[in-house]
């Protein structure tokens, strides 16, 4: 941490001390830190004009509404928060305290730890704000969750975080990626993790929230960002939850006509496998955060071209911090999933069983393994074609096996932990990404047959991967 990044104490009485700043705190379910934080600070009347913290259900319904999600610690509830203490704000103050005032409610609604210590320590944390008196306001709306054994603890990171995030909205509004590290500023991800922003308003219109939220796993400030078929951010416990999840990795750079029959003959297989509740499916592409490094930063418009491409054809998409299959496996588990379908090529398959590639692991590739086919989760296996200079297809049923995992493979296979993909397009086995990566860069049109029509014609459009 830098030796002049403010304390929370200095960031809160810098506020206090601007007269122009009129705000009201509304913290429901972790006490009310952040409105303490203002107050200890010294200079908070000229600051806060309400606090309020609305823990009886029966209350909080009166004041807000009925969420809509019928549920209390959510985004619904959020907004409705911020839609009623904004209005009430704006319309209790008139004449020339309204008029010179930039007005700002901040709300947050927490599940914090219960004394059993058994419950998912989350929270949605939003700040409504002005930039100039009278303007119409800006909203910043994230969801963060909680890492610390301890009710108390859990609280003071939450109060700093609050300060945090006021302060960041009024002085780093204009400079999203300095915003988003200084939410950490006298915290870490073992306290506190931001897996989900959206910022919107008039003064953040230039903002890119795709963007943003993968800033968000580059900074390492989460794992994961996940972004719908729409291309909206969307926080990956409301995605997962209790649902049959189908993911299939890849770079999709871009993707080919291999990619697409793999997601279509994958999903074939899914809905044969588990049965198709429209409600309770969802099939993503996830990409990892090494396959969006070039020559070690990071190519935004690369980046948004392929999250474009797959949102384009309908598919919500992922960004990832994780290298290993089992460490994806892992994070999903936590969102009670029903079934997870994961789509691999065999060649990919053959990297998964490189003893080589789990060294860091005390228990090695059966450690590795153990993590990744969980009770829940099957491996659906895409065959390739041997060599490029060949006919002869690699498939699960004639994989070579490492003669040090036999006995463990066939166990597998014998339990449909690793199902074979058969309804394949055979001719098509010969494309790979990076060939047509290579063409679109040489310019030979020959690249066009080998991915979809909708994806080849948004290239050209485009101007992608040139």
């Amino acid at each position: 941490m830098e030796n002049n990044t403010p304390s929370p104490k200095q960031k809160a009485l810098t506020i206090n001390l601007d007269d122009s700043l009129y705000g009201t705190f509304a913290e429901i379910g972790a006490g009310q830190e952040t409105a303490r934080a203002f107050f200890q600070a010294g200079g908070a009347s000229g600051t806060i004009a309400k606090t309020i913290s609305a823990y009886d259900m029966v209350f909080s319904d009166n004041l807000y509404g009925v969420s809509k999600s019928k549920r209390y610690v959510s985004r619904d509830r959020l907004l409705q928060m911020l839609d009623a203490e904004y209005y009430t704000l704006n319309n209790v103050l008139s004449g020339n305290k309204k008029d010179n005032t930039r007005l700002f409610v901040f709300a947050n609604t927490i599940s914090a730890l219960n004394y059993r210590k058994d419950n998912f320590c989350h929270g949605w944390i939003g700040v409504r704000f002005q930039i100039t008196p009278g303007s119409k306001p800006n909203d910043v709306i994230l969801h963060v969750r909680m890492h610390e054994n301890d009710n108390l603890l859990q609280q003071k990171s939450l109060g700093i975080f609050g300060v945090n995030l006021i302060y960041a909205c009024f002085f780093y509004y204009q400079r999203p990626n300095h915003f988003l590290k200084s939410l950490m500023d006298h915290l870490t991800t073992d306290r506190i993790e931001v897996d989900m922003i959206n910022m919107r308003g008039p003064d953040m219109s230039y903002v890119d929230n795709r963007l943003l939220s993968v800033q968000l796993v580059k900074n390492k400030m989460t794992d994961v960002a996940m972004f719908d078929r729409n291309g909206d951010v969307q926080q990956p416990a409301d995605v997962f939850y209790k649902k049959n999840v189908m993911v299939i990795r890849g770079s999709f750079r871009p993707i080919t006509y291999v990619g697409f029959d793999m997601l279509k003959s994958g999903f074939a297989l899914f809905k044969k496998d588990v049965g198709f509740d429209k409600k309770k499916t969802v099939v993503f592409c996830e990409i990892t955060m090494r396959n969006l490094l070039k020559e070690g930063d990071f190519d935004e418009r690369d980046f948004l071209s392929r999250v474009d491409l797959l949102t384009g054809m309908g598919q919500n998409v992922m960004i990832s911090n994780f290298k290993e299959f089992y460490k994806l496996t892992d994070y999903l588990s936590q969102f009670n999933i029903n079934h997870l379908r994961v789509v691999i090529g065999i060649l990919t398959l053959t990297k998964i069983l490189d003893e080589n590639y789990y060294s860091t692991l005390s228990g090695g590739i059966l450690e590795a393994l153990a993590r990744l086919f969980r009770k829940n989760t099957r491996l659906y296996v895409y065959p390739a074609l041997d060599n490029k200079m060949t006919t002869d297809i690699r498939s699960l049923d004639n994989f070579e096996i490492p003669e040090n995992i036999k006995h463990l493979f066939r166990h597998l296979i014998e339990n449909q932990q690793m199902i074979p993909i058969k309804d394949v397009r055979h001719q098509i086995l010969h494309i790979f990404s990076k060939d047509v990566l290579q063409k679109i860069k040489q310019k030979d049109p020959s690249w066009q047959s080998m991915v979809p029509v909708y994806i080849a014609k948004r290239i050209k459009e485009k101007k992608l991967f040139m």
